[in-house]
Order: C-alpha cells, then sequence, then structure tokens
C-alpha cells in the first residue's frame, strides 16, 4: 500500500515471506519503482489456491492498482461471463470483448491475469456444477453430457429453473461469496460442500495439464483426445497392455504405445522364462500400464481416458490418475450378455443401451467408444498374435 492506504499492487503467493524477498532482489524498475513506494502490506490466508485466484480478481477489479495495470491496458485482461439467457452462458472473454456483455447483458468475473488458470479453475469448477456450452434442446446429447460436465440442456434433461440455480452457484463462487454458496448447499446440495473444499491445488499450479485445462468438445472439430487401453495375453503367457489414441473421433497411430507387462515377480520356472504369467490379474496390469503412461510427463495428457471393462477397471484408472493429482473423466464400456450395455462416467453409472432404459440420445455416445475399445482390442491382440508367431 501507498502512503496513502491505497493499493498499488495485489498479488497471490503460496510463501509471503519468499515472495517479498524476491521483490527486494528484484531488477526490474518497475518492482523496485514499486517497493520504494510501498509503505505498508496486508494480507488475507485462503484455504486453496482456487479461492485466492477469485479474491485476487475480485481485488483488483475494485482498486485496479497502479502496479498490476501498468503494462497491460483493461483489454487485455480475461475475464469469466455469465450471460442472463434463458439458459445462461458461462464464458472466458479477452477485455476487449467485453462491450457486447454491457448494460447488464451479463454479470462479469475479473479481472484475471493468467487465461490458463482461469480456464483451469472454472474446468474445476465445472466438475461441481456442471453448465453446457451446446444449444439447449438441440434434439441430441452433446459429448459434455455423455461424460458429466453438461447437466443435459441440450436433450431437456434439466428445467430452465434448476439450471438457472446450478448457475447461481458458479456466480456465487466466482464472485467470493463463499459463505452463502456454503449456506445454499447445505440446504440444498450438501455432498458438492466436500466436493468444493477438496480441489486439489496441484491441478491449478500444473497449469493446463489436465483436463479441464486441455478439452475441445470432443466430436465437434477441435483437437478432443481419448486414451483407450486394454490388456491382452496368450493364456497367461506375455501380457501385454495397448494405449490407441482417437482425436477428433479419428484414429492417430502415429500416438499408439505398447507396454509389456513387468510387475508380476521373479519367474519360477523355465516355462516362466519364456514368458508365462500363472497368477495374472487384469486389473494389476492396466493399473501397471496407466502409472508407467503417466509417468510420461512429457506426452500430451488426454481429454477422457477409455478403459475396456466395467467399474472396477473404471475405479483402478481413478486411482492412478488421482496418485497423479490429475482429473480426467474415465470412461468403461461393460460386456453385459454379450452386448456394450452400460459406460461408466467418472464413477456413474449410465445406461446406454435404449430399449432397456429409455434414455436413446445416450446411444450416440455408444459408437465412439465402441471404436475405441475395438482399436485397443485389436492392438493388443495383434502384438501378441505377432510375438506368438515369431516365437514359433
Amino acid at each position: 500500500m501507498n502512503n496513502k492506504g491505497k493499493p498499488i499492487y495485489i498479488g497471490r503467493a503460496g510463501s509471503l515471506k519468499r515472495r517479498i524477498a524476491s521483490y527486494f532482489r528484484a531488477i526490474d524498475p518497475r518492482i523496485k519503482e514499486m517497493v520504494q513506494s510501498a509503505r505498508g502490506l496486508k494480507f488475507k490466508k485462503t484455504k486453496t489456491l482456487l479461492e485466492a485466484i477469485i479474491l485476487e480478481a475480485n481485488l483488483i477489479k475494485k482498486y485496479w492498482p497502479k502496479y498490476n495495470v501498468q503494462e497491460k491496458d483493461d483489454k487485455s485482461f480475461d475475464y469469466l461471463v455469465v450471460t442472463k439467457d434463458k439458459f445462461p452462458k458461462v464464458l472466458m472473454v479477452r477485455g476487449r470483448e467485453l462491450e457486447k456483455y454491457g448494460a447488464g447483458k451479463a454479470k462479469i468475473f475479473g479481472p484475471y491475469q493468467s487465461f490458463r488458470l482461469l480456464r483451469t479453475a472454472l474446468g474445476l469448477v465445472r466438475k461441481i456444477f456442471p453448465f453446457g456450452k451446446c444449444t439447449p434442446n438441440q434434439g441430441r446429447p452433446c459429448f459434455d453430457y455423455q461424460i458429466g460436465l453438461c447437466p443435459g440442456i441440450c436433450v431437456g434433461a434439466i428445467s430452465q429453473k434448476e439450471y438457472k440455480k446450478n448457475i447461481g452457484n458458479i456466480t456465487l463462487f466466482f464472485g467470493g461469496q463463499k459463505k452463502r454458496l456454503l449456506k445454499n448447499l447445505k440446504k440444498n446440495n450438501p455432498e458438492k460442500i466436500e466436493a468444493l473444499e477438496h480441489i486439489n491445488d496441484v491441478a491449478l499450479l500444473q497449469g493446463g495439464e489436465g483436463i479441464y485445462s486441455r478439452t475441445r468438445k470432443l466430436g465437434e472439430g477441435a483437437n478432443g483426445r481419448i486414451e483407450g487401453y486394454d490388456i491382452s495375453h496368450l493364456s497367461g503367457r506375455n501380457p501385454v497392455g495397448a494405449m490407441v489414441v482417437f482425436e477428433n473421433n479419428e484414429k492417430n497411430p502415429a500416438e499408439y504405445r505398447l507396454f509389456k507387462i513387468r510387475g508380476f515377480g521373479k519367474p519360477a520356472n523355465q516355462q516362466a522364462l519364456a514368458g508365462e504369467v500363472r497368477n495374472y490379474n487384469d486389473l494389476e496390469m492396466m493399473k501397471e500400464v496407466l502409472e508407467r503412461r503417466f509417468k510420461h510427463k512429457e506426452w500430451r495428457f488426454p481429454d477422457v481416458v477409455f478403459v475396456d471393462g466395467g467399474l472396477n477397471q473404471v475405479k483402478t484408472a481413478k486411482e492412478v490418475l488421482a496418485k497423479n493429482n490429475l482429473f480426467i473423466p474415465v470412461v468403461g464400456l461393460a460386456k453385459i450378455g454379450g452386448h456394450s450395455a452400460s459406460a461408466y462416467m467418472a464413477d456413474k453409472l449410465i445406461i446406454i443401451n435404449a430399449k432397456k432404459s429409455g434414455r436413446e440420445l445416450l446411444v450416440a455416445s455408444k459408437k465412439i467408444f465402441q471404436a475405441v475399445r475395438n482399436e485397443a482390442h485389436r492392438s493388443a491382440i495383434g502384438f501378441n498374435r505377432r510375438h506368438n508367431k515369431n516365437m514359433i
């Protein structure tokens, strides 16, 4: 703060001591000038990084401090906009685009100094308070609906009144009105309180390496990426895990990977040396493959992880992702009665057999995941057949 008690800079820090010390060591003339102008310091502690990001934006909007905006005009900041349509849209826009949302047409939150952080933060909040980017009542489900990020405005699965309540929770959160939000949730959605309190700071610090920072809508012409996994072995011998990649609903064989299963101890006899695994377990194999895959931070992370199987396979995949602080939807396609009858999405069972469930519109999700499963299966089986042929 300056000698008049007015904020000259607003920022956030994990360690206030280190941040302040860095200002006194700075060689940037602008920072030196700021330090010389400062006469006081105030701080407020938040429970999470996400809360700190929102508080920072709201305080910058309130005070518009000199050293936050000296090298940046208001048109180059990023903002969160919630429109006042019948089914409100939640948008991220640049300051130069704000004019079209003036005169009471929308609620505006910001400015945010990092588009990447805003995008990641909004993605994490969307996991708790889903909202649609699709056209209301368009007659077919959008992909986001099928993975739990849209509450179904596209297919009439949610009323206008309930949808506005959900959007209201988002505006309370980004408006910094956490107490009021928690009061509302305690009354109507108590299960969401815990989810809100446990948004992981690591996902924000990664600044865009997880699902919510990379997603565009799959199936709508952007670079959405699905990674599909399958395990194959020949009567317990030569187990292998296959990873296939679909981008824009098209196969991308250049991104495929094969993992020879390692984690089953030392071979006990000559037969085992030839590649036999006596006590194999598909879930453990899947776990090993996913753990090895997500150690490769240099590979682009997927928007959706697909595993061939049901709830147990989905849970295994989600455990590995959670261990790596990744928040990526997991989809499993299980076989019941010889047919692909159900899909497990983000720990929720969604029946996509239209005849049994009556939710005919969800059949649209079936084709892409069937294609991913078949390709993963083909890749894994193909390796084993080639390997077996070479051995013969």
